[in-house]
């Protein structure tokens, strides 16, 4: 009797988070159209309505056309009704705050957190979410999760980071749910900042509904998000999209990962830097940068980028580089996973079409032709704050994925 109480009260949850679902991807739908959508009666599809309507995440909205009987009660889903908090971690910043179910942002702020020591790092972290929450008014039974984009690997199966090379060598085996949701006392999903980044451009950007796809996350590290068939690729362990370890010069400098020559030791955003200081002093005294370097006696990435587009200057010529040759990686994305559309994200992508237009031309003559052909390659809609939206959406998505009990009614 137990289990049959048990299996109709799952009954009960997965029809409820299945009727929210309709009614959050409809504009305005009524109880006829629930029935015929779901197979399930009208007297059902009336309870599950009467218990969302009471919740809050749905709210009746005027009166829909009769088609001979009494105009049916139009109802919509009320994004309002929750909020999540996302967060994207770097080295030493990291982006925090506050959306709706819709991924509208109450509150959105940048902390100088140095995230070297995993414990104090996200005990910091997990201090700036308390006040966040204190200061935006919400009441904590509507904070229904959190998401967080992390550079590094994290296993799938058990959510612990297994190492972060950008972040340094304490990273290791680190159970950043677990901790984050002992500190703050909310539902943690935490994600690989370039997945999220890819599905915050599938969920929101120029990739919404472009099922195979790829997100290039090009900052500190440079790594891929890959989306086939309207889901994350994750492989066995969910270590997919390391593009920037790719090898390109075995006598090149020492990567973080402890391979010489990788991609990112040469074309990550500290390398782009440690290579511009170390051959400045030998450029044209008349560049613009050059001039940035004698005034200050250093360039930082802020300075490259906004004289990148300088035709014929030291920092396009850079860029152009780099764009060459993470094209070259590209094209091995597209060899191997033949998706729609790349899309180009992170710092490096603000430098426009002195990164795109190299990158283009080496992707086509790496890649396979008829595949290259087919696939649009173009910057991300959503080159600010995208991890952070991503790990928002990564927090949504697994919410009306029946991931949390607030959404089921528990």
């Amino acid at each position: 009797m137990s289990n049959e109480v048990g299996n109709l009260q799952l009954v009960k949850k997965l029809n409820r988070i299945s009727i929210l679902n309709i009614i959050r991807k409809h504009n305005t739908i009524s109880r006829q159209q629930l029935a015929k959508l779901t197979g399930l009666t009208p007297a059902a599809i009336t309870g599950i309505v009467r218990d969302l309507v009471a919740s809050g995440y749905v709210i009746e909205k005027g009166l829909g056309k009769s088609n001979g009987g009494r105009r049916p009660v139009k109802l919509q889903f009320n994004p309002d009704s929750g909020y999540v908090l996302g967060a994207e971690i770097t080295r030493n910043s990291t982006t925090l705050g506050m959306v709706n179910l819709d991924a509208k942002p109450l509150i959105l702020k940048q902390y100088n957190i140095d995230m070297t020591d995993p414990q104090q790092g996200l005990s910091r972290l997990a201090d700036e979410v308390t006040k966040m929450i204190i200061e935006s008014g919400i009441e904590s039974k509507n904070i229904l999760g959190m998401g967080v984009a992390y550079p590094g690997l994290v296993d799938i199966s058990t959510r612990v980071v297994k190492r972060s090379p950008n972040l340094g060598k304490k990273w290791r085996d680190i159970p950043i749910e677990n901790w984050l949701q002992e500190m703050t006392g909310i539902k943690i999903f935490v994600e690989n900042n370039s997945n999220a980044a890819a599905m915050a451009e599938y969920c929101f950007g120029r990739g919404k509904e472009t099922k195979n796809m790829a997100y290039i996350n090009l900052g500190e590290g440079i790594s891929a998000g890959i989306i086939l068939n309207g889901m994350l690729a994750y492989g066995f362990r969910g270590y997919t999209g390391e593009i920037g370890h790719l090898v390109i010069d075995e006598d090149g400098p020492l990567c973080n990962c402890g391979n010489n020559g990788c991609l990112e030791s040469l074309y990550a955003v500290p390398a782009l830097v440690r290579k511009a200081n170390n051959e400045l002093s030998l450029y044209n005294q008349k560049d613009p940068l050059k001039a940035i370097w004698l005034e200050k006696g250093e360039v930082k990435i802020e300075d490259i980028m906004a004289n990148a587009n300088n035709v014929g200057s030291y920092a396009q010529k850079l860029i152009r580089q780099a764009g060459w040759y993470i094209g070259k990686a590209i094209a091995a994305i597209i060899n191997v996973f033949n998706p729609e559309a790349i899309f180009i994200g992170g710092i490096l992508a603000e430098a426009g079409n002195s990164l795109l237009d190299p990158l283009i031309e080496s992707v086509q003559k790496h890649a396979f032709p008829e595949l290259v052909r087919e696939v649009r390659i173009e910057l991300s809609s959503m080159r600010k704050d995208t991890g952070f939206y991503g790990a928002c959406a990564i927090a949504i998505r697994a919410l009306f994925e029946g991931g949390v009990d607030a959404l089921l009614g528990v």
